[in-house]
């Protein structure tokens, strides 16, 4: 197996570009498995993240980090808006799965209180709300890590069409171990290891976002037609690279 590049420092944007770019040829040929055992072990160990939604396909990349190193720390959104649903299903897989480092990140009461005191912004405004809550928390959760680990797919929709396995994220870099895996092979990943859904994945929600942007999905839709439906939306901001500023945030993937 082909030895991999050192972890160097990143210093700009450019040189993650680099380090992201030979990574992701070095990687092409692992499992996800080994992407992860990769990230965590050798390159990134102590500062990389998994960042995860605990929705409906969550349970597979939950579980592989889980194997490789359970005490890897998990960054989770509480937005305020998901559903209980998502709540309960959190804590009892991360209890089932051993993982020992939860971090829950949710939006900064004064700004909320400033630009959202109604809780009504989703409505108003999808961006600024998906700014408010998902991406300026999370900036701030990553502060301090060099990585972070996602489980977005190509076949989830057309705007991930192309992700690939390691991309810049700015100066840190983001690894995709799941990007190529197709439907079945993650529906064989949950028959195999006897993983527990989502409780809204049998009502129709292949993809769970915040329940007010969040519909169930037609047969022959994209998995993620669901969420902002109606609206030229198709992303929340966190995988816009470099994160934006407030008004900037694109409504597609990178």
């Amino acid at each position: 197996m082909t030895a991999l590049a050192p972890a160097v420092p990143v210093t700009a944007p450019l040189a993650a570009r680099d380090h992201a770019g030979l990574l992701d040829l070095q990687l092409r040929d692992r499992t996800p498995q080994q992407i992860l055992a990769a990230a965590i072990r050798d390159l990134f160990p102590g500062r990389i993240a998994l960042v995860s939604s605990f929705g409906a396909e969550a349970a597979v990349l939950l579980h592989m980090v889980a194997g490789i190193d359970p005490a890897t720390p998990v960054l989770f959104l509480d937005t305020g808006k998901l559903f209980d649903e998502t709540l309960a299903y959190r804590d009892a897989l991360a209890a089932r799965l051993g993982l020992t480092d939860l971090r829950v990140l949710r939006p900064d009461p004064a700004a909320l209180a400033a630009r959202d005191d109604g809780g009504t912004l989703w409505f108003r405004d999808a961006n600024a709300c998906c700014y408010l809550r998902k991406v300026e928390p999370l900036e701030r959760g990553l502060k301090g890590f060099a990585a972070s680990i996602n489980g977005r797919k190509r076949f989830q929709a057309a705007t991930r069409g192309s992700i690939p396995l390691v991309e810049a994220d700015g100066e840190r870099l983001k690894f995709n171990p799941l990007a190529d895996w197709s439907p079945q092979q993650i529906e064989d990943y949950f028959r195999t290891h006897d993983l527990p859904r989502h409780p809204l994945v049998a009502q129709g929600y292949p993809s769970i976002g915040c329940a007010p942007c969040t519909q169930p999905v037609a047969e022959g839709e994209d998995t993620r037609a669901g969420r902002w439906r109606g609206q030229d939306k198709t992303e929340c901001g966190i995988h816009v690279s470099p994160l934006p500023l407030p008004g900037q945030i694109s409504t597609q993937d990178e």
